[in-house]
Protein backbone atom coordinates (compact mmCIF):
# COMPACT_ATOMS: atom_id res chain seq x y z
CA UNK A 1 0.00 0.00 0.00
CA UNK A 2 2.99 3.05 0.40
CA UNK A 3 4.65 1.95 -2.42
CA UNK A 4 1.27 2.55 -4.25
CA UNK A 5 0.94 5.55 -2.56
CA UNK A 6 4.60 6.69 -3.46
CA UNK A 7 4.33 6.16 -7.06
CA UNK A 8 0.72 8.43 -6.65
CA UNK A 9 2.82 11.08 -5.41
CA UNK A 10 5.64 10.69 -7.58
CA UNK A 11 3.74 10.41 -10.93
CA UNK A 12 4.69 13.49 -13.24
CA UNK A 13 0.90 14.90 -12.89
CA UNK A 14 0.82 15.12 -9.27
CA UNK A 15 4.52 16.93 -8.76
CA UNK A 16 3.19 19.19 -11.73
CA UNK A 17 -0.18 20.29 -10.08
CA UNK A 18 1.71 20.96 -6.52
CA UNK A 19 4.21 23.04 -8.22
CA UNK A 20 1.93 24.57 -10.25
CA UNK A 21 -0.22 25.41 -7.29
CA UNK A 22 2.52 26.69 -5.31
CA UNK A 23 3.89 28.99 -7.90
CA UNK A 24 0.66 30.12 -8.69
CA UNK A 25 -0.11 31.22 -4.95
CA UNK A 26 3.35 32.85 -4.92
CA UNK A 27 1.99 34.86 -7.96
CA UNK A 28 -1.15 35.76 -6.82
CA UNK A 29 0.29 37.06 -3.88
CA UNK A 30 2.78 39.17 -5.79
CA UNK A 31 0.35 40.30 -8.10
CA UNK A 32 -2.27 41.50 -4.97
CA UNK A 33 1.11 43.23 -3.31
CA UNK A 34 1.70 45.26 -6.93
CA UNK A 35 -2.44 45.74 -6.81
CA UNK A 36 -2.43 46.85 -3.24
CA UNK A 37 0.71 49.21 -3.64
CA UNK A 38 0.56 50.86 -7.13
CA UNK A 39 -2.80 50.11 -9.58
CA UNK A 40 -5.27 50.71 -6.53
CA UNK A 41 -3.69 54.06 -5.41
CA UNK A 42 -3.37 54.85 -8.99
CA UNK A 43 -7.59 54.29 -9.81
CA UNK A 44 -7.51 56.27 -6.49
CA UNK A 45 -6.29 59.25 -7.70
CA UNK A 46 -8.22 59.14 -10.72
CA UNK A 47 -11.24 58.50 -9.16
CA UNK A 48 -10.77 60.60 -5.48
CA UNK A 49 -11.00 57.85 -3.24
CA UNK A 50 -7.36 56.74 -1.28
CA UNK A 51 -8.48 52.92 -0.62
CA UNK A 52 -11.25 50.96 -1.82
CA UNK A 53 -10.77 48.97 1.20
CA UNK A 54 -12.76 51.88 3.40
CA UNK A 55 -15.50 51.80 1.16
CA UNK A 56 -18.42 49.77 3.24
CA UNK A 57 -22.46 50.96 4.31
CA UNK A 58 -23.95 49.70 7.21
CA UNK A 59 -27.38 48.01 7.54
CA UNK A 60 -29.07 47.30 10.72
CA UNK A 61 -25.98 47.12 12.12
CA UNK A 62 -24.13 44.93 9.52
CA UNK A 63 -21.09 46.19 8.06
CA UNK A 64 -21.25 45.45 3.91
CA UNK A 65 -17.55 46.48 3.22
CA UNK A 66 -17.89 46.22 -0.98
CA UNK A 67 -14.59 47.97 -1.40
CA UNK A 68 -12.92 44.92 -0.72
CA UNK A 69 -14.94 43.30 -3.18
CA UNK A 70 -14.07 46.10 -5.50
CA UNK A 71 -10.16 45.51 -4.65
CA UNK A 72 -10.53 41.15 -4.93
CA UNK A 73 -12.06 42.12 -8.74
CA UNK A 74 -9.57 44.44 -9.66
CA UNK A 75 -6.59 41.99 -8.57
CA UNK A 76 -8.43 39.32 -10.39
CA UNK A 77 -8.67 40.85 -13.50
CA UNK A 78 -4.81 42.00 -13.13
CA UNK A 79 -3.66 38.44 -12.45
CA UNK A 80 -5.87 37.21 -15.15
CA UNK A 81 -4.18 39.88 -17.86
CA UNK A 82 -0.60 39.10 -16.62
CA UNK A 83 -1.41 35.07 -16.78
CA UNK A 84 -2.22 35.25 -20.12
CA UNK A 85 0.16 37.57 -21.23
CA UNK A 86 3.42 36.25 -19.49
CA UNK A 87 2.09 32.49 -19.82
CA UNK A 88 -0.72 31.59 -21.96
CA UNK A 89 0.45 33.48 -25.00
CA UNK A 90 4.07 31.77 -24.71
CA UNK A 91 3.27 29.09 -24.23
CA UNK A 92 0.68 29.15 -27.24
CA UNK A 93 3.06 30.31 -29.40
CA UNK A 94 5.53 27.78 -28.36
CA UNK A 95 3.23 25.10 -29.16
CA UNK A 96 2.15 25.98 -32.47
CA UNK A 97 5.85 26.57 -33.27
CA UNK A 98 6.21 22.97 -32.42
CA UNK A 99 3.18 21.32 -33.02
CA UNK A 100 3.56 17.50 -34.75
CA UNK A 101 0.24 17.67 -35.83
CA UNK A 102 -0.82 18.18 -39.72
CA UNK A 103 -2.73 21.36 -40.57
CA UNK A 104 -6.38 20.35 -41.25
CA UNK A 105 -6.44 22.54 -44.34
CA UNK A 106 -3.72 20.59 -45.49
CA UNK A 107 -4.11 17.25 -47.22
CA UNK A 108 -2.53 14.00 -45.75
CA UNK A 109 -1.11 10.97 -46.29
CA UNK A 110 -0.62 7.99 -44.46
CA UNK A 111 3.46 7.20 -43.34
CA UNK A 112 4.43 3.69 -44.64
CA UNK A 113 6.55 3.24 -41.42
CA UNK A 114 3.83 3.96 -38.40
CA UNK A 115 0.59 4.74 -40.69
CA UNK A 116 0.37 8.34 -39.48
CA UNK A 117 -1.37 10.84 -40.91
CA UNK A 118 1.16 13.33 -42.55
CA UNK A 119 1.17 15.97 -44.61
CA UNK A 120 1.19 15.20 -48.52
CA UNK A 121 4.27 17.73 -49.04
CA UNK A 122 6.46 15.96 -45.82
CA UNK A 123 9.72 14.64 -46.03
CA UNK A 124 9.35 12.97 -42.76
CA UNK A 125 7.02 11.63 -40.71
CA UNK A 126 6.58 13.93 -37.16
CA UNK A 127 5.81 10.63 -35.42
CA UNK A 128 8.38 8.06 -36.03
CA UNK A 129 10.47 10.16 -37.98
CA UNK A 130 11.17 7.90 -41.41
CA UNK A 131 11.89 9.97 -44.42
CA UNK A 132 9.02 9.68 -47.15
CA UNK A 133 8.62 10.94 -50.30
CA UNK A 134 6.74 13.96 -50.55
CA UNK A 135 3.31 13.71 -52.58
CA UNK A 136 3.70 16.91 -55.31
CA UNK A 137 -0.24 17.65 -56.50
CA UNK A 138 -0.15 17.42 -59.91
CA UNK A 139 -0.81 20.70 -61.98
CA UNK A 140 -4.19 21.53 -63.62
Amino acid sequence: MTRDFRTFLLRGNVVDLAVGIVIGAAFGRIVSSVVAGLITPIIAAIGGKPNFAALSFTINGSHFHYGLVINAIISFVIVAVAVFFVVVRPINALMSRFRTEPDVSEPTRHCPECRSDIPQRATRCAFCTARVQPVVPART
